[in-house]
C-alpha cells in the first residue's frame, strides 16, 4: 500500500485569487459558470481590526472514505497510487448517497447527473506533475503531499503558534 496523500493548506497565505478554482475547471473542462472541483470560501470579522480570512477546498480523499462505502455500484474507487478516491463515471447511477455521506460537501453532480469530483489530478501526477490548483497558487498556499508530513507539519505549527501565544503572554504579564 502506498503512502496517503493530502492537500496541505496555510490559510496565512491565501489571497482569496481563485486561481485553484478556475484552474480546476480548466483543468477538468468544467464550465465557468457550473461547479468546480475545489471551492474557496470568504470569512469575515469585522471589529477594530477587521480581519479577512479565505479556506480552499476539495475533496480530502479521505482514509476511510465514507463516500465510497456507501456508493451501491462500486463506481467509486481508490487508486493505489496515492490512495486517490476516484469515480468511474460509467458506473454511477446518480443516487447520491455519496454526497449525502460526504462530509466536506466535495461530491458534485454534473449535468448528465453523475457524480464527479477532485482526484488529484491523478493523469498529471501520472507524469510527476502536481495538480494544476496546487501548480497555480501564486502565493504557495495549496500544496500536495503525504497524509503524514501534513500531520507533522500540522503538530509544528500548532506547537509553534503556542509556543508564540506563551511568549506573548508573559510578555504581556511583565509589563
Amino acid at each position: 500500500m502506498t503512502e496517503q496523500l493530502g492537500f496541505i493548506f496555510d490559510v496565512n497565505r491565501c489571497s482569496g485569487c481563485m486561481a485553484c478554482v478556475v484552474a480546476c475547471q480548466d483543468q477538468n473542462d468544467l464550465p465557468g459558470d457550473g461547479p468546480a472541483y475545489r471551492q474557496v470560501s470568504k470569512f469575515e470579522e469585522s471589529g477594530v481590526a477587521p480581519i479577512v480570512a479565505f479556506l480552499s477546498l476539495s475533496c480530502q480523499h479521505c482514509g476511510d472514505a465514507p463516500c465510497l462505502m456507501v456508493c451501491p455500484t462500486g463506481a467509486i474507487f481508490r487508486h493505489k497510487a496515492g490512495n486517490i478516491i476516484d469515480v468511474d463515471r460509467n458506473l454511477c447511477v446518480g443516487c447520491r448517497s455519496c454526497a449525502l455521506a460526504c462530509p466536506f460537501g466535495a461530491v458534485h453532480f454534473l449535468s448528465d447527473g453523475k457524480m464527479a469530483k477532485c482526484h488529484f489530478c491523478h493523469e498529471r501526477m501520472e507524469y510527476g506533475y502536481e495538480p494544476a490548483c496546487v501548480r497555480v497558487c501564486p502565493t504557495k498556499a495549496l500544496r500536495l503531499g503525504p497524509v503524514e508530513d501534513i500531520s507533522k507539519e500540522k503538530a509544528a505549527r500548532a506547537s509553534s503558534s503556542i509556543l508564540k501565544s506563551i511568549v506573548h503572554t508573559e510578555k504581556s504579564q511583565i509589563r
